[in-house]
């Protein structure tokens, strides 16, 4: 009989990983607390669930302001606006990331221009930033790709020389930290995303975090249909959307903090645990982590198969022979430079700005193709909420499959 399950043989783990969401009856409370208050959206009581949720999550991430909206890609048009983006300015952005980073800038009438990711991180490589940058210019968004951070120290410094606004896309990325700080409000502004499969998260929504009392005002603002704080209910002063968060977003998010830190430290531990396991098997090199990340969000356990370890084998038959073995894993994205709805946003408006500047062609981001199409291999967030026996499962079914390769072959 075959050793590896893909062609017959017993499979490393038959038995489930965590869950997620994880909930209890404090998280049911907390939508009927929602329910019997008869207040639902917005409301200027600083003891809401919106309110309580804004500012306890600002803190744990070590921010002063923080400003709730209903999805991560709208607290990135968010910060994008509330920085002054206008049609035709260019945002710097990594290929190696969500479709909202890019679509973000595209709808606030900016072009996203693409620097390829350094190929250790799969993090904005600083090194190419400077040779993307034009007159046009304004901004640079780093992505904290799976929740490790980004170079922010050589980000930072290219920004102010050069006087450009820094927008951390965190997304993925709660809880991580960088020099002891955690992410969100080293730079301008910060995003993050509760959506399903975030590591804290209400089904959708997010958040905007900051330091800066001017640019906090502004993003209440433009997430509050252009209203000011000391103003009418119908007064409108700049041009902005209906961002809001509800307070059932809140109230379940409020809950779920509970668990925020003990998630966060488990996370951790294991994704340090299990980068230790794989880096002993060789071949499959969990993402770097550079001296100053402090923690990891660990949304994403990413790692770098290299093909030449595994008898050359394409990267499509080890995922298919790790999924037998029980280990769910993903090749996960494509180059956001690639995706037709980048690509057309860009022409369209290229055709009312002009076509000046970069993005015209396709990008240099050679180490983005390989991450997408050869290296790249996802666990997910709630698997390290396991156990160390979970983890070692994990290295165990990675050396098994690159001891039998061959077998997995069509």
């Amino acid at each position: 009989m075959s050793t590896l399950a893909i062609k017959g043989g017993v499979p490393v783990r038959t038995q489930a990983f965590p869950t997620w969401p994880v909930w209890d009856e404090t998280d049911e409370q907390a939508l009927l607390t929602v329910l019997r208050s008869g207040v639902w959206g917005i409301t200027d009581n600083p003891n809401s669930p919106l309110r309580q949720f804004e500012r306890e999550f600002a803190g744990a991430q070590h921010a002063r302001f923080g400003q709730a909206v209903f999805n991560g890609t709208m607290a990135l048009q968010t910060a994008l606006m509330a920085i002054g983006i206008d049609y035709g300015d260019e945002v710097i952005v990594p290929p190696y990331t969500f479709l909202a980073t890019a679509s973000a800038c595209l709808m606030v009438g900016a072009v996203p221009v693409f620097v390829d990711v350094d190929p250790g991180t799969y993090n904005l490589d600083p090194a190419r930033i400077e040779e993307a940058i034009t007159e046009r210019t304004r901004a640079i968004i780093p992505v904290h790709i799976g929740g490790c951070p980004a170079d922010l120290d050589r980000i930072l410094e290219i920004a102010r020389r050069r006087n450009l606004a820094v927008i951390e896309d965190a997304c993925q990325a709660h809880g991580a930290a960088w020099n002891g700080r955690r992410v969100g409000a080293i730079a301008d502004l910060g995003c993050f995303s509760f959506q399903s499969s975030k590591n804290l998260n209400a089904g959708e929504g997010g958040m905007v975090l900051t330091d800066n009392q001017e640019l906090a005002d502004r993003c209440w603002s433009v997430h509050n249909c252009g209203r000011v704080r000391e103003g009418a209910w119908y007064q409108h002063e700049v041009l902005g959307g209906n961002f809001r968060m509800t307070q059932w977003q809140a109230g379940i998010l409020g809950a779920q903090m509970r668990n925020f830190e003990e998630h966060a430290r488990r996370r951790e531990e294991n994704g340090l645990y299990l980068s230790e396991r794989l880096a002993e098997i060789g071949g499959f090199e969990p993402q770097q982590r550079l001296p100053q990340v402090t923690q990891h969000g660990y949304h994403l356990f990413i790692s770098r198969y290299q093909r030449a370890a595994f008898h050359d084998a394409p990267r499509e038959v080890f995922l298919a022979a790790l999924q037998a073995e029980g280990i769910p894993c993903s090749p996960g994205y494509k180059p956001l430079y690639a995706m037709n709805a980048i690509k057309d946003g860009i022409a369209r408006l290229r055709r009312y700005v002009g076509t000046q500047g970069a993005a015209v062609s396709t990008p240099d981001c050679p180490a983005a193709e390989r991450a997408c199409h050869e290296e790249g291999v996802w666990f997910f967030q709630s698997m390290l909420l396991g156990t160390k026996k979970d983890m070692e499962d994990i290295a165990e079914a990675v050396w098994k499959v690159k001891h039998h390769i061959d077998e997995a072959r069509p």
